[in-house]
């Protein structure tokens, strides 16, 4: 039987959910980074970083794939590593809060600190895998 197949417990509901919740914020970003793909290269490009209109369309595949990749559970572990250590990169450069005027520095620790939670999950995936109810569960059931 597959994780697909066998009778759905609360746990498993949970995870899948939580997958959705941890992922989704990148989903939705990524969308939108595609769907204004010029404003992105402007952000990137205002973090310091050069060739933002090279970027743009790589930071939009990375957090829309890999964020697809972890809700629906297929090779999760290594596109929550992928997620993971772009979003501390990224919250490096771009929510500096250390440098910032005072008026701004609350809103930007508060936006690090969500990337860093969110960072904190992703490696959570990493190191324990999808778990239930997903396409890398269902893979290695029906390899045993």
């Amino acid at each position: 039987m597959t994780a697909f197949t066998t009778r759905q417990t609360p746990i498993t509901s949970v995870v899948i959910l939580a997958r959705i919740l941890l992922a989704l914020m990148f989903v939705i970003a990524g969308a939108f980074k595609f769907a204004n793909l010029q404003g992105t290269a402007g952000y990137i490009t205002s973090g310091g970083l050069p060739f933002g209109a090279l970027l743009a369309p790589v930071v939009a595949a990375v957090e829309l794939f890999f964020g697809l990749a972890i809700i629906v559970g297929w090779q999760a572990r290594w596109a929550a590593l992928g997620l993971a250590l772009f979003t501390i990169v990224a919250s490096l450069f771009f929510h500096k809060f250390w440098a910032v005027p005072a008026d701004q520095a609350f809103v930007q620790q508060l936006m690090f600190l969500k990337n860093m939670a969110a960072a904190g999950g992703l490696l959570m995936v990493f190191s324990f895998g999808a778990g239930p109810g997903s396409l890398d569960a269902r893979g290695a059931s029906t390899a045993a």
